[in-house]
């Protein structure tokens, strides 16, 4: 037998390695085989309920990071609720319908408009759900917990359904009417947009300083008077029918030098405008108020058909252009909104496709909105003024990366302004993480217009609305409701292959159809309508599920996508809000903080990373970051996560193999009889629990990273596994100082893996299987731990806090003493301590070895004055020499009683003791030579 053999070191099986790449998806195998979803919803069955309400992907294209890191934040609560007392379902859902999955029929060779309309539609649904299956594959390879065999789908028939009892709900409010206003207009996706459609890029446009004439100045302004006005957008002069002031505005009637003609300017621009014209001088011949200005007649530059009435608007200013407004109310929702105010004529001379009607006028006609500037700077003529160039804010169809414009078309929308108050209200009454969220979406909601729900395109849920013969809209309850019916039955398809009198119910009548003729809506809903309308295709509807949900968590984009729609309906049909709560995140840029792009080549697939580091390196990554604001990713970042992940795994690690020997049933030391030591880091774990449960219900994640970091790399390896080796290595199996050792960390293993399963399951259940005398055959059936307290823990951890701060200066001294070579390592070392009779009473009251605390082969604790070349703190003092004696070639201490046994084992005393009453027949053999 070799002296080796004497010792206890640690033996397992569980591998330094983690090999994720494979191990991952063996153990997804093995939940999916054991039906573990369901078995943690039956453990869960009659407990109080959680519901996270899932926000539906896009089913186009596989998972990218920001999906990732949303589908594992989701995980990692709904892990943590179900291990926490709660019922916590948790049903993922796919948003199906829409333009993108259009377009990538269309690059395919799909030319929609040349075939069958169902036969297209069926390709779309294909398209769809082949999609759905991608990336439920991927959301599975994250190691993501869920109904995945149930999930909702927005093209399924029952949903589709449900979505159309909303909106026959908000129709029977009289919430849902037809209107000619402007509305986001992508001529690139030949559709209206919503709000939540729209980005911002900046733009370079001409913009135009151009003069009506006056036509009838009403007796204040002569007809020799021209009004200047300015324009960013020069296509929509040819729609132009109005000029509009600010009430109370000054504006100034001045002469050029040299010019025969009067101009009329707001008098705080009048001076800057004078430079743009290249007026060298003027004389200010009249001075006016806006309201003075009021229904005065011009001009238009071109049409003599037309004439633009002078009106007053609030949305006037003279922070930039002329402090006049041409008004084209075809193509601005203030042009609209004062227009309509005024009786002006909406005129619209653009066409879907972006092309210049007739209505424009035979020079503009089939041209491209945004090239004709040279033709209107030609119409203008002499009545152009100055024309530059600016770069702006302008918004952008989020899908086709193409401007947009507004226009007016007849749509369909979904009234906001009637209810505007109760949606704000119970938006004071939902709980934000982090608190701006409030605000963000009170301010969209006050500010915002009607929502305009109609698109069109083909792949989307109809409109569920018919026409009589006089054009008057049919949307009854009594209709909607057999709609309803036929789509829950049938799917939205039925709608594009029946007649409109085959969809209706029988016998229907209306007086607006003498004939009985009817015909149908061909516009589609926006695909916002039917994501929002989620709470009721699924919190409301299945009955695992409960309504409001506890909590919506997306990205911050969503609040005024998923978070805006989803409360609108809400607050429609039922009077309050879909969700108790609302979390949102950061966007996900790569490591220098840019966006990511396919350009660009700095996207980081989950996939990819799963492939190198393993899915639990992406989970914990989630942990480590602020997801209150954007976060950063990229392979380096992970591989630092890698090494944090190692760390903690080889700790655990470190716990398993040292409890190999132990049974908690048999061997537990009960919390009194344990060692002062073995008390502070019991208690401190507790603390640590603590923390984490707090930080679980907070959902603060990047919480538990920190703490479970700092307890792991301080508490544990930095201290009470650096001297442990010295106790579970050395003294014998069975011994009391042992076990005591063992019932803290087999206590510790067991509920930190609990602890981190929600993060990371894979690594829990694999820790798990090394756990033979735990009850639960995996982790994820048990519960979080109890956090436990104890009878004087405050005064223990004060004691040992101030033992911390003493550990900290004796290992300053030791290095120093290392630095000048008079020892190697700290066991080399005799330290003496030159110590206050309260710091004598502090060592004494710990109760513990302090030389095996501080790693030290010697140790003296004297009140005698130190030496002068004492290493001095405040109220301590240290030196440290060469420990006298030999090194034991079992424990590897320095001790004067070292010697060769007769047993051939160079020992110290305490090791020869142990040796000899645990291993006789070696004894009396004799130990192997070195």
């Amino acid at each position: 037998m070799k002296l080796k053999e004497t010792l206890n070191l640690g033996k397992t099986d569980f591998p330094m390695r983690a090999g994720l790449p494979n191990k991952e998806p063996e153990w997804q195998k093995v939940w999916e085989q054991a039906d573990l979803y369901r078995k943690r919803q039956e453990l869960n069955e009659g407990k109080p309920a959680f519901h996270l309400h899932d926000g539906p992907p896009y089913a186009n294209g596989n998972i990218h990071v920001g999906h990732a890191l949303n589908k594992i934040s989701k995980d990692i609560i709904v892990r943590s609720k179900s291990m926490s007392g709660f019922r916590a379902p948790y049903v993922p859902g796919w948003d199906t319908h829409g333009l993108p999955i259009e377009q990538v029929l269309a690059k395919q060779g799909v030319k929609r408009k040349e075939m069958d309309l169902a036969a297209y539609l069926e390709m779309c649904r294909d398209y769809a759900l082949s999609q759905v299956d991608k990336q439920r594959d991927d959301f599975k390879r994250l190691g993501v917990s869920a109904d995945w065999e149930n999930p909702y789908i927005t093209l399924k028939p029952q949903y589709e359904a449900d979505q159309i009892r909303v909106f026959g709900a908000m129709a029977d409010k009289g919430y849902i009417y037809r209107g000619a206003k402007p509305v986001y207009w992508s001529w690139s996706s030949e559709s209206a947009l919503a709000e939540a459609e729209i980005e911002y890029h900046d733009i370079d446009s001409t913009s135009l300083y151009y003069a009506n004439k006056v036509k009838d100045g009403k007796g204040v302004l002569d007809i020799d008077t021209y009004i200047v006005v300015w324009t960013t957008t020069p296509f929509t002069v040819t729609a132009s029918r109005a000029l509009t002031v600010g009430a109370d505005l000054d504006y100034l009637v001045v002469k050029p030098e040299g010019s025969e003609r009067k101009y009329v300017v707001a008098e705080a621009l009048v001076d800057v405008l004078a430079g743009k014209f290249g007026w060298a001088s003027f004389e200010i011949v009249a001075r006016h108020k806006g309201s003075e200005l009021e229904l005065i007649v011009t001009e238009h530059p071109w049409d003599t058909e037309v004439d633009e009435l002078v009106i007053l608007g609030d949305h006037v200013t003279t922070e930039s252009g002329t402090g006049i407004v041409h008004t084209a109310p075809g193509f601005g929702e203030d042009d609209y909104n004062v227009g309509v105010k005024y009786g002006i004529e909406v005129a619209v001379t653009v066409d879907e496709r972006g092309l210049m009607m007739e209505n424009a006028g035979p020079d503009f006609v089939g041209q491209f909105y945004d090239k004709v500037v040279p033709t209107v700077k030609e119409k203008l003529g002499d009545l152009l003024l100055a024309s530059e160039v600016i770069n702006h804010s302008y918004p952008f169809d989020w899908r086709t990366k193409k401007p947009i414009i507004w226009r007016a078309v007849p749509q369909w929308f979904a009234s906001v302004s009637k209810f505007r108050q109760d949606i704000l209200d119970e938006i004071e009454k939902t709980t934000f993480n982090p608190a701006w969220g409030q605000k963000r979406l009170y301010n969209m909601i006050r500010d915002r217009g009607d929502w305009v729900i109609s698109r069109q395109r083909a792949w989307g849920v109809p409109l569920p609305i018919f026409y009589a013969e006089d054009g008057t809209p049919i949307m009854t309850k009594e209709v909607t409701d057999h709609v309803a019916n036929l789509f829950e039955e049938n799917g939205s398809i039925i709608w594009w292959k029946r007649e409109a009198k085959d969809l209706l119910p029988a016998g229907f009548t209306h007086p607006g159809s003498p004939n009985g003729e009817f015909t149908k809506e061909t516009d589609i809903m926006d695909v916002w309508f039917d994501s929002g309308s989620s709470w009721n295709g699924v919190m409301n509807a299945r009955e695992n599920l409960s309504y409001p949900a506890d909590l919506y968590l997306e990205g911050s984009d969503q609040y005024r996508g998923w978070f805006n729609s989803s409360l609108i309906t809400s607050v429609a049909v039922n009077g309050h809000a879909p969700y108790k709560s609302i979390l949102s995140q950061g966007f996900v840029l790569d490591g220098k903080g840019e966006k990511m792009s396919k350009s660009k080549g700095n996207i980081i697939s989950p996939n990819d990373v799963a492939k190198q580091y393993g899915a639990e390196i992406l989970r914990l990554w989630v942990t480590s970051v602020d997801t209150d604001n954007d976060v950063r990713v990229s392979m380096e970042i992970l591989g630092q996560v890698s090494e944090t992940y190692r760390k903690i795994r080889n700790t655990l690690r470190f716990l398993i193999a040292n409890t190999s020997d132990f049974n908690p049933t048999q061997n537990a030391v009960a919390f009194e009889d344990l060692r002062s030591v073995d008390k502070y880091m019991t208690i401190k774990f507790n603390q640590l629990v603590t923390t984490i449960k707090e930080a679980y219900n907070q959902y603060d994640f990047m919480a538990i990273y920190k703490s479970v970091v700092n307890f792991i790399t301080v508490d544990l390896s930095a201290f009470y596994l650096d001297f442990a080796k010295d106790v579970v290595y050395i003294e014998a199996a069975d011994s009391l100082v042992r076990r005591q050792m063992q019932t803290v960390f087999y206590d510790i293993l067991v509920k930190i893996t609990k602890l981190l399963t929600p993060i990371l399951p894979h690594t829990a259940e694999e820790i798990w299987s090394y756990l033979e005398h735990e009850a639960e055959e995996f982790v994820q059936l048990s519960e979080m731990p109890e956090v436990a307290t104890f009878a004087g823990q405050e005064a223990i951890l004060e004691e040992w806090e101030a033992f911390m701060t003493l550990r900290t200066q004796a290992q300053k001294a030791l290095e120093e003493a290392r630095n000048a070579k008079v020892i190697g390592k700290s066991l080399e070392a005799h330290l003496t301590i030159y110590a206050s009779q309260e710091v004598k009473t502090l060592l004494a009251a710990l109760d513990s070895d302090i030389a095996q605390l501080l790693i030290v082969s010697g140790l003296i604790i004297t009140e005698d004055s130190a030496p002068a070349d004492a290493i001095v703190f405040e109220d301590i003092a240290f030196t440290v020499a060469r420990a006298a004696g030999e090194v034991c070639d079992r424990c590897r201490r320095v001790d004067e009683t070292t010697k060769e046994r007769s047993y051939h084992a160079h020992i110290c005393d305490h090791c020869a003791e142990i040796v000899e009453a645990n291993f006789a027949e070696a004894v009396a053999q004799g130990f192997e030579s070195k």
